[in-house]
């Protein structure tokens, strides 16, 4: 499948199908960051469906080859990213890292676990991207090591705009597979949506900061 768009409409498919995404815009989630969600996407859940789990490294491994042809070695993002990521270097016969949330508190006391190559050209996996702070901190990490990060490759993005800023500040190129706007619609294929919920769903992208939840008629 080479069409993105039609990539991304089948991973938002594929994500409602699975159950690893929830809306909920009158019982919001909330996040670390003190943010309420109507929304929530568990990328981890796909691991679970071997048939969506398949497609989804299939569509990894050929967006790294479109996009960064001169990849050396995969890295994950601790947690998410390491499956996926363990996945996708071995089919493609690369050497594989992943990057912890913080060092080891004992032993070598790690931050980034596996044989690094000074110079070493490395593409980023991560599952989902919000903020992009956890995957740039990683990012971080691995250039403090010594090797030449490429981009990062995910599998979903809700497309905040601090997110995009956070990732040109960090001078990082990205790629998704799918994303918030293409989920929503395809989620509105499935059940009967009151404009308020649409609109709702719509302001919540717009400034997820400031974003409150409020009761709205289904």
């Amino acid at each position: 499948m080479s069409n993105q768009k039609n990539i991304a409409e089948t991973v938002a498919a594929m994500l409602l199908e699975v159950e690893a995404v929830q809306v909920r815009p009158d019982q919001p989630f909330r996040w670390s960051s003190g943010w309420y969600s109507p929304i929530y996407c568990d990328g981890r859940l796909t691991l679970s469906f071997p048939k969506v789990r398949k497609f989804i490294k299939s569509e990894f491994i050929q967006l790294i080859k479109k996009e960064y042809p001169t990849v050396e070695a995969i890295a994950g993002v601790a947690t998410a990213g390491i499956p996926q990521g363990a996945m996708i270097a071995d089919e493609l016969e690369l050497p594989f890292l992943y990057v912890r949330s913080k060092a080891k508190g004992h032993g070598k006391e790690n931050l980034v676990e596996g044989k690094l190559t000074k110079g070493q050209k490395v593409v980023v996996i991560e599952d989902v991207l919000s903020t992009g702070g956890s995957s740039i901190k990683a990012v971080e990490a691995l250039r403090e090591a010594g090797v030449e990060v490429l981009g990062i490759v995910a599998m979903f993005t809700y497309g905040f705009d601090v997110m995009e800023q956070n990732m040109a500040d960090a001078d990082l190129k990205f790629n998704t597979l799918s994303n918030y706007t293409t989920l929503v619609v395809e989620f509105s294929h499935r059940h009967d949506l009151s404009e308020k919920i649409m609109a709702s769903l719509h302001e919540w992208r717009r400034d997820p900061a400031k974003w409150q939840p409020r009761e709205i008629d289904a």
